[in-house]
Formats: structure tokens, C-alpha cells, sequence
């Protein structure tokens, strides 16, 4: 065989092998961990009430890249609830149109659930035209979930609005659930007794390794480093990259994601909470 020729089928082989490679990662980072399916109970609901929560800050410090809400922190849970019978409202802090991380949106980050929303326009109505926490009762809701992302270590934390919307929900009974960055929306609720509601309480967040792994410790708030110092018991589990892996926490009412994996799981968790309250009655 000539060397031309040689040349040629290593060529196409590679091309070959690059594309397979291309068409499989998706399933290939799956695989590894990330947005794993999810396989447990499923729920069916009517007259039931969810309110998504994400942040409204969509700029990376003074970087001058763009961030926002993860997408399928966002778009995961809102299909978990909806379809499951669930009527689901988008809120973010100032309202008006949520910044979307334009990173979680392209391959291979994106998710089916991402798709999904790509084609929903009553869905993405709402994300443009999100209420602002502000002028939203949460003692209305019977599920409400904080996301994150980037942007939320930016007005998460540091919202008193927030902070009082979400210590009112509490004292109505409101299940309460948090995804990664999302859990720093805790940070200035209270509880019944006027004590911070997450001091003591067993809560999961993104971990400082994936911050540090990420390499974006620019951000002001690390929810590790918040929750364990407001008094959380943190708890997290680690992987080769701890954006692999996955953990969710429950105490009570509270059901928290370590991070964009554990999406799915943290919404199902929060319905079968609701599931059992609905069958005690």
C-alpha cells in the first residue's frame, strides 16, 4: 500500500473516530456522572402549586462574561413538577427576564430538558417575563425551589427579600428545596422562633472543590463556606470532579442538591414529601 494511501485511511479513521466521539459524549459524560437519570417513584398531582426561584444577575464579576441561572437547574425541576400535574410559576429576584449561563446551554452541557425548553414558549414566556420575588406570596405554594448557577452567589445570599419571603414560607409549612448555589438563599431566613433557619440543619450545596476545580472563585459567595459558617451541618459526597458528582439532603421540610446533578432528584424528593403530607390528610 502506498503512503498516500496509508495517509488516507488514517485520515478518514480519525475523522471517523472524531465524529463517534463527538455523537457519544453526551452519553459518554452521563455515564461519568453528569445529569444522571433519574429512576425513582414518579408523583401525579392536581391543584398543587411550585414556584421556581433563580437569580436575576447575569454578569461574571468584572470578567466580562456572562452567567445566570445553570439552565437545567432551572429546566429540570420545572418539567419534574409540571409533569406531574403540578401548575409551576418562574420567579427570580428582581424579575423581568432571567439571565440563562450561556455555557449550560451548548453541547455537551445541554440537556434534553434544555431542548425541551428551547421549544416551550409558554415556558420561556415565563422565564422573560419572570415575578419578582417581591410581589409573590410563597405561603401560596406548596413547593418552592431555590436554583442556581453562578448569578445566585451574586444576590442570593445578600437578599433580605428573599430572606423574609422564604421564613414566611417556612412558617406556613412550605416544602423548600435548594440546587447547588441555590441553598445561599437560606442564608437570611429565619425560623419560628426568629432563629436562622439553617443554623444546625443538615443542607448539601456545590462544594468548594467544584468552585476550585472550576476555577471560578471569583464569585463573592461559596455555599460551602457560608452554610458551614451560618451553622449547617454540611454534608457532600465527591467524585473524580465533583462536577460528577451527586447528593441530596433532607431535613424536614428542606431538601437540598449539592449541585446541577442532583436536579431531578431534589424535585422528586420534594413530591414525595408532598405525596405523604397529601395522604396523612
Amino acid at each position: 500500500m502506498s503512503k498516500k494511501k496509508l495517509f488516507l485511511r488514517i485520515g478518514i479513521g480519525l475523522v471517523a473516530f472524531l465524529v463517534l466521539t463527538a455523537i457519544l459524549l453526551p452519553s459518554i459524560l452521563q455515564w461519568a456522572g453528569l445529569h444522571p437519570k433519574y429512576e425513582g417513584e414518579r408523583y401525579s398531582f392536581s391543584d398543587k402549586r411550585a414556584l421556581i426561584i433563580t437569580t436575576s444577575h447575569g454578569e461574571l464579576g468584572d470578567t466580562g462574561n456572562r452567567t445566570g441561572v445553570y439552565a437545567s437547574e432551572m429546566t429540570i425541576p420545572y418539567y419534574e413538577f409540571s409533569d406531574s400535574g403540578i401548575q409551576v410559576d418562574v420567579a427570580s429576584i428582581r424579575g423581568s427576564e432571567i439571565p440563562i449561563d450561556p455555557m449550560s446551554m451548548r453541547y455537551p452541557l445541554i440537556t434534553p430538558s434544555d431542548w425541551r425548553f428551547r421549544k416551550d414558549a409558554e415556558f420561556q414566556n415565563k422565564v422573560i417575563n419572570s415575578l419578582s420575588i417581591i410581589e409573590v406570596d410563597f405561603s401560596q405554594y406548596d413547593l418552592i425551589l431555590l436554583t442556581g448557577g453562578w448569578g445566585a452567589s451574586y444576590d442570593f445570599g445578600n437578599s433580605e427579600i428573599l430572606g423574609e419571603r422564604i421564613s414566611e414560607a417556612y412558617a406556613h409549612g412550605v416544602i423548600l428545596g435548594s440546587v447547588c448555589h441555590g441553598a445561599l438563599g437560606f442564608l437570611q431566613a429565619r425560623d419560628t422562633n426568629g432563629m436562622p433557619l439553617i443554623y444546625g440543619r443538615r443542607m448539601t450545596a456545590v462544594t468548594n472543590k467544584q468552585v476550585e476545580e472550576l476555577n471560578i472563585s471569583i464569585t463573592p459567595m461559596h455555599p460551602e463556606t457560608k452554610l458551614r459558617q451560618s451553622g449547617a451541618e454540611f454534608e457532600s459526597v465527591s467524585a473524580f470532579r465533583d462536577f460528577f458528582a451527586t447528593h441530596v439532603v433532607v431535613d424536614g421540610l428542606i431538601v437540598t442538591g449539592q449541585n446541577q446533578n442532583s436536579s431531578a432528584e431534589t424535585a422528586n424528593i420534594m413530591m414525595r414529601i408532598l405525596n405523604e403530607r397529601h395522604r396523612q390528610q
